[in-house]
């Protein structure tokens, strides 16, 4: 492995750069919320070779979201299913976007 291939690890926001520990002081929340949104399948860490779950940078910004949710008295099973429900709203105005794209593009075309 090369210092670039270390580099490009580190800038791979799905890279699983964090240990649970590191994740939790991160996000200033306990190890267990990190179970539990696991558990809500709000994220899935990838685990070591040694079994230990790591965590994204993009799973720790999910997290972040669940726990400000939860820090305003959503239960963390609703807020799990909340941020999902954005993603998906997210992901369907996306690809409504990329329709509108196409279509206009072959609306010039005629």
């Amino acid at each position: 492995m090369t210092a670039d291939d270390s580099y490009d690890r580190l800038e791979d926001d799905n890279y699983p750069a964090y240990t649970m520990g590191r994740a939790a002081e991160m996000l200033g929340t306990t190890q267990n919320f990190l179970r539990a949104i696991g558990e809500a399948r709000l994220i899935t860490p990838l685990r070591s070779a040694g079994g230990h779950r790591r965590y994204s940078r993009y799973q720790l910004r999910i997290a972040a979201r669940a726990r400000e949710l939860v820090d305003h008295g959503t239960p963390i099973e609703a807020a799990c299913r909340i941020i999902i429900l954005e993603d998906q709203l997210e992901e369907a105005q996306r690809i409504n976007a990329e329709h509108r794209r196409t279509a206009s593009l072959h609306t010039a075309d005629t």
